[in-house]
């Protein structure tokens, strides 16, 4: 009968799981800081995963996540840990108005709330337009969201809608942050953690984990983390061929060489330190090291028209990346007002290597009719011979980001509250891509880089300054009123150059001598060598058409080794970079209610913004910074002792959003937008009794177009440039988003066993916001990269603790979803070959753990 109870209970859990949202996660209540005592050690702990309330520091001060007028989700140290979430993909599926793009790990790019216009995360593209930080310091770079690795992690929390006042240019839509555990003088203390698993059809992973707190004296204390994570690879790169035609005769090439199962795997290591020192009882001194390292092989993207799980891909790929990051936090109090000042710098590089071979096998159809690729474009050696025109891309990034913040803060205790302060931000990226060509011969590759077709080598500099303050003054005992801005100033400068080489060989039309032609190996005079700025004056191109001189090109000291300088504003005897700056002021007001007790209500008006911009297209015009405007109502509750329900109903104006895509020769080009209108319901709810916790939120999001979309800044009179007519839904965000997760815990003899579930579902949501696939001559106008399919996938785990012994058998991804992250094509005419990104297949693992 005990056996029949209980199977009737885990069934009702995982049926109400079902039906529910992400969760929001409670937990013991603790300092802002995330200290950990020994006696809340995970051993130490009752099972009951939603027992109190989390302190979060949202608005730069300690507070219970109850009385924070937002919509802000946290999960908790004990739930991070129930859950094995170890990286940004499974934890963002608890999070109600997270949606994201990812190709492969470490290349994420985070949306809330709808604001997406997708085809962001280029490198020298848009901000991102949801911040992130690890504890305080912003680690958004403008590569996109850093996958740090979680493990002994105090909380996650999710700041939705703009939080320009506070957190600044990165947060126009929202912010994530990442706190981490702190060091503890209560004594030694310590974890470790391992995993094994396998995934269907794939391969075997595992992770090896593990945390000492080590108190040197009664003041001061050093915490330690080290993890390794191997991700187990589950498509496979199949053999076979690709023809291209160049004339006389063809080319045909296979992929023997790279034929592998389980192709795409990742390993992930590092670690992390800090070291807390209380100077005395007011001061407190905390600097952290942070270093991580992923290095993943083949692609997380298979191709449909192979086969499920599978591509055909021809050269190497890879990617490597690496970051540090060294911060300090001081923490300490003049007279009764706190006062806080945190600095970091970061430092991360990748380097990347990408089969090109779908972009060359487009390009060689579009031109079949005049000999292919390789054929026009004179793609040669240099004994003159046609060859292969398959590219592979290398890459590499270096993101520096420096950021810098002193606030102050009043006695939270006085009826009038202050929070100001003062942010100074520089982030920067040497952008390094060359698009090799195998054989190719140096007359046609790009000056000095011998095999290269195309090379992008820009130095772009992205500076923030900015005051803030937030105020808050209680009119009644239930009734508070908050009022804060940002003002702010954004410089951004790019410098560089990008494109072919110069290419004498090519004939001259007018005869002229081939040394004084600039096109090149692509039949481009626009780009590249020819648009290079002469030191008297103009560019090759222009010397070339007037008939002028061509002196020597001018240069910059900026990026290194490039053959000229074709992107930058020339002054005098150099060329210095191209700049786009603004200033302007964000704001929020909010108005909070407390009719009775375990009830709080509020009305918020916000605004956001992210900066404009440089195209790394220099013959594109700039992009203008974008705004978003929200106006949120929201109820925080206490139902009964034991039951949560808070929600939030909004509206949010989206002011010439800023709108990356593919543009001629699959450049990314970035342009302002038209205006969107996002709608949107967040709720979510927490109840525990006993062994029995259930917690459910979800998201319903209708984001639209309120203009007609074009392929240019200004619309056409005649219409014929539309690419999305207005009322278009804005891609990546679903419209419905749920989870839940359900837990029974009960004790067997000596073992506090449990079981827990966790089901999370999200509706299909566009890919590209581009609807009209052609203009009225052909040509194409979007990626076709159809929709995101939607899809409900599962975890379920059973375990239990014994004297500080952890154990666990779980699966994730119960039902084998091939449940969709994105979907990508190499560039903008390569319509014949999509790319889905997956979740992970089913995978079955086992977890043990020590407490000590």
């Amino acid at each position: 009968m005990v056996v029949s109870f209980r199977r009737r209970v885990i069934v009702s859990l995982l049926a109400s799981a079902a039906l529910a949202g992400p969760a929001l996660a409670q937990d013991a209540a603790g300092s802002g800081s995330g200290q950990t005592t020994k006696a809340d050690v995970p051993s130490q702990q009752p099972d009951n995963s939603t027992d109190g309330d989390i302190i979060v520091t949202a608005q730069k001060r300690d507070e219970n996540i109850q009385s924070v007028p937002m919509s802000i989700q946290a999960i908790g140290t004990k739930r991070l840990d129930q859950l094995n979430i170890s990286n940004f993909n499974e934890y963002t599926q608890l999070l109600p108005s997270v949606a994201f793009q990812s190709s492969q790990p470490g290349v994420t790019t985070v949306y809330m709330r709808g604001v997406a216009s997708g085809g962001d995360g280029n490198h020298s593209g848009s901000l991102p337009s949801v911040g992130s930080y690890l504890d305080e310091q912003p680690v958004t770079t403008i590569g996109g969201t850093l996958d740090v690795h979680i493990y002994d992690i105090a909380r996650i929390e999710s700041l939705a809608g703009p939080q320009g006042t506070l957190y600044g240019a990165s947060s126009e839509a929202g912010t994530i942050r990442i706190i981490t555990n702190k060091p503890d003088t209560a004594g030694f203390y310590g974890r470790v953690d391992g995993e094994v698993n396998t995934v269907k059809a794939g391969g075997i992973g595992g992770t090896l984990e593990g945390m000492l707190n080590i108190p040197f004296n009664d003041r001061i204390a050093l915490r330690v983390v080290g993890f390794y994570e191997r991700d187990a690879g589950y498509i496979d790169n199949v053999p076979g061929t690709r023809s291209f035609l160049p004339q006389p005769g063809g080319i045909t090439v296979d992929n023997k060489a790279f034929v592998k199962k389980d192709y795409n795997d990742t390993d992930t290591y590092g670690g992390r330190a800090a070291l807390k020192i209380d100077l005395d009882d007011n001061w407190t001194v905390t600097p952290t090291l942070l270093h991580q390292e992923q290095r993943s092989h083949g692609t997380y993207g298979y191709d449909p028209k192979v086969g499920d799980l599978q591509v055909q891909h021809f050269y190497p790929e890879y990617r490597q990346d690496r970051f540090t990051q060294a911060a300090l936090t001081i923490e300490g109090k003049v007279g009764n007002w706190d006062l806080t000042y945190t600095g970091a710098l970061l430092d991360r590089r990748t380097l990347q290597s990408s089969d090109y071979t779908d972009y060359s096998e487009a390009y060689d159809s579009m031109y079949a009719s005049v000999g292919g690729l390789a054929g026009y474009f004179a793609y040669v050696d240099n004994a003159g011979k046609t060859i292969d025109p398959r590219q592979v891309i290398v890459a590499r990034d270096h993101f520096k980001k420096l950021s810098q913040e002193l606030r102050v803060a009043s006695p939270v205790e006085a009826p009038f509250r202050l929070v100001a302060g003062a942010f100074y931000q520089r982030q920067s990226n040497l952008i390094f891509q060359n698009y090799k060509v195998p054989n190719l011969g140096s007359q046609v590759s790009v000056n000095d880089y011998p095999g290269t077709l195309w090379l992008t080598r820009q130095h772009r500099v992205d500076k923030d300054y900015a005051v803030f303050g937030e105020a808050s003054y209680d009119l009644t005992p239930k009734l508070t009123l908050t009022a804060g801005g940002r003002v702010f100033i954004y410089d951004n400068s790019l410098i560089g150059f990008f494109g072919f080489g110069r290419n004498p060989g090519v004939d001259a039309a007018d005869g002229r001598p081939y040394t004084a032609e600039p096109f090149n190996a692509a039949g481009s005079s626009r780009t590249g060598v020819a648009g290079c700025y002469l030191a008297g004056g103009g560019t090759l191109r222009d010397a070339y058409l007037n008939g002028g001189s061509i002196g020597g090109f001018l240069q910059t000291p900026d990026v290194g080794g490039i053959p000229c300088v074709n992107l930058g504003v020339p002054v005098g005897n150099s060329v210095v970079p191209k700049r786009a700056d603004g200033q302007g002021v964000t704001y929020k007001v909010n108005a909070t209610w407390k009719p009775i007790d375990n009830v709080l209500l509020y009305a918020t008006w916000s605004r956001g913004f992210r900066p404009g911009g440089i195209n790394r297209r220099g013959d594109v015009g700039d992009y203008q910074a974008d705004f978003l405007t929200n106006y949120e109502v929201g109820w925080k509750t206490t139902v009964v002792d034991g039951l949560r329900f808070n929600g939030a109903v909004y509206q949010q104006n989206w002011d010439q959003f800023q709108f990356s895509f593919l543009g001629e020769n699959s450049f990314t080009i970035i342009q302002n937008g038209p205006d969107a209108r996002i709608r949107g319901v967040e709720m979510d709810a927490a109840f525990n009794s006993g062994g029995l916790s259930l917690t459910a939120a979800g998201s319903y999001t209708d984001a639209r177009t309120l203009t007609d979309l074009c392929s240019s800044v200004t619309c056409s009179p005649t219409g014929d440039d539309v690419l999305a007519p207005r009322g278009t839904r804005l891609p990546i965000t679903p419209r419905f988003k749920l989870s839940g997760t359900a837990r029974y815990a009960v004790p067997i003899g000596a073992v506090r066993a449990y079981i827990q579930g966790l089901v999370a579902h999200q509706s299909s949501a566009g890919s590209d916001i581009r609807v009209l696939s052609l203009t009225a001559d052909g040509t194409s106008k979007a990626s076709g990269l159809g929709r995101l399919q939607p899809y409900t996938s599962a975890n379920l785990a059973i375990g239990g603790e014994l004297s500080g012994y952890t154990f666990e058998v779980f699966v994730r991804n119960l039902w084998d979803e091939r449940g969709e992250i994105s979907r990508f094509q190499q560039c903008g005419t390569c319509d014949q070959r999509i790319y889905i990104v997956p979740i992970a297949p089913r995978t079955i693992g086992v977890r043990l753990g020590a407490r000590f």
